[in-house]
C-alpha cells in the first residue's frame, strides 16, 4: 500500500491510503450477492425436492388403505341418493357409495377408469373438470359434484338406478388444488372415498405427456388425435415418435412433478383415501380386489380395452437418450432409467 509519511512538531505520523474504485467496489458487492442468491435457491430446492420425495417414500410404504374394509356398520358412508332426472325404483334400497379418483395427466387414469366401469354397479364418469366453466370457483365446484353424487350426472358411464359406487376422476390441475380446504370439507362431509392414482417413474410418464401433447397437432393416427388406443397396430403407431426431452430443465420437471403429488397428498391425507400407483397395477391385478374392497363391492373380474402404448424399454421411446442418462446418473431419479414393469 502506498503511503505518505509527513512530519509534525509532535512528530504524528499521518498515513493517506491508496484510494479504490468505486466501481471495483460495486461490482465485488454485486458478485457476492449473486453468489449468495444462488446458494441460497439451491439449498431450498434441495430441501424442497428432500421433502416431497420423504413424503411420497414414506407413502409408497403404505399397503394398505386408511379405513380399508367398508361394511355396512360404516353408515356414514352409505348414501340413499334420489335424483332428479329418473326413479331408482327397487334399487332405491340399494347403498351408494360416493368416491373420486385424484391424479395427473398420462398417470394411467383413463385405463384405471376403464376398468372400473367394467364392473356392472359402478359408475366413473371421467374427466369433469377439464370443462373450465365447472371449476370457476367453489360454487360451480360444488354443484357439480352435488349433481354427481345425486346421479343426476348422465355419461355413458351411467349405470343409472343400480349404481352402488359413483365417481369421477379428477386432474390435479383442474381446480383440485385452488380450493382444496373447501374440497376436503365437502368430501369429508358428503363422506367420499378418494382413490390416489400416481406414477413411480416420473420419466415415462414425461415422455408419454410429450408424446400426446404432439400428437394433438401431428394426428398420428388418420388424422385423428387419440389419447388412448384399442389396438396394438395403433399402439405402434403412436410410439414411432420419439421425443427429445430438455435435459437442461428436466431435473426441475421432475421436481416440480413430485411436489405437486406430495402437495396433494398433504391436502387430502385427511380423507378416507387410498394410495395406488400404476405400475403396481401392471404388475399385480390382485390390487383391483383392494379397489373393490375399499369401495364395499362385489368382487369381479375387471377388464379394459386399452391398449399400453409405450412398451419396452424407455430408451426405446426417447431420440436424445444419451443426454437423458448423463443427466440422471448420480441423482435421486436415476432408477426412472431402468425398466420398471414387463411390457
Amino acid at each position: 500500500m502506498a503511503a505518505t509519511f509527513h512530519n509534525t512538531n509532535k512528530d504524528i505520523i499521518i498515513i493517506k491510503p491508496q484510494k479504490k474504485s468505486p466501481l471495483l467496489l460495486r461490482m465485488s458487492v454485486l458478485v457476492f450477492s449473486m453468489v449468495c442468491g444462488v446458494i441460497i435457491c439451491s439449498v431450498c430446492l434441495k430441501q424442497s425436492s428432500i421433502h416431497a420425495r420423504t413424503i411420497l417414500l414414506e407413502l409408497q410404504e403404505i399397503e394398505k388403505p386408511s379405513q380399508s374394509i367398508l361394511n355396512l356398520t360404516d353408515i356414514p358412508y352409505l348414501h340413499y341418493p334420489k335424483p332428479l332426472s329418473f326413479n331408482r325404483s327397487e334399487c332405491g334400497r340399494n347403498p351408494v357409495q360416493f368416491f373420486a379418483i385424484l391424479t395427473n395427466q398420462r398417470s394411467g387414469s383413463g385405463w384405471f377408469e376403464t376398468l372400473l366401469n367394467s364392473h356392472i354397479n359402478v359408475s366413473s364418469n371421467g374427466e369433469i373438470f377439464s370443462v373450465r366453466e365447472r371449476r370457476v370457483n367453489v360454487s360451480t365446484i360444488v354443484q357439480t359434484l352435488d349433481k354427481v353424487y345425486n346421479l343426476d350426472w348422465l355419461s355413458s358411464a351411467s349405470k343409472n338406478e343400480c349404481s352402488a359406487a359413483v365417481g369421477l376422476k379428477w386432474m390435479l390441475n383442474q381446480g383440485l388444488m385452488e380450493h382444496p380446504k373447501e374440497i376436503v370439507d365437502y368430501f369429508n362431509r358428503r363422506s367420499v372415498s378418494v382413490i390416489f392414482l400416481f406414477r413411480r417413474n416420473l420419466l415415462r410418464r414425461f415422455v408419454s405427456m410429450l408424446a400426446n401433447s404432439y400428437d394433438r397437432y401431428a394426428k398420428l393416427l388418420n388424422g385423428t388425435h387419440k389419447s388412448h388406443v384399442h389396438s396394438a397396430e395403433e399402439a405402434d403407431t403412436l410410439s414411432k415418435y420419439k421425443p427429445t426431452i430438455n435435459s437442461t430443465s428436466l431435473l426441475m420437471d421432475l421436481k416440480d412433478m413430485e411436489m405437486r403429488a406430495a402437495k396433494a397428498l398433504e391436502y387430502f391425507n385427511t380423507t378416507r383415501h387410498m394410495i395406488l400407483y400404476y405400475e403396481d397395477l401392471i404388475r399385480n391385478r390382485t390390487k383391483l380386489k383392494d379397489v373393490q374392497e375399499f369401495l364395499g363391492l362385489p368382487q369381479m373380474e375387471l377388464t379394459s380395452r386399452q391398449i399400453k402404448i409405450h412398451r419396452g424399454h424407455l430408451s426405446d421411446h426417447i431420440r436424445n437418450w444419451d443426454d437423458v442418462t448423463k443427466t440422471l446418473k448420480g441423482t435421486a431419479y436415476e432408477s426412472f432409467l431402468q425398466a420398471d414393469y414387463s411390457s
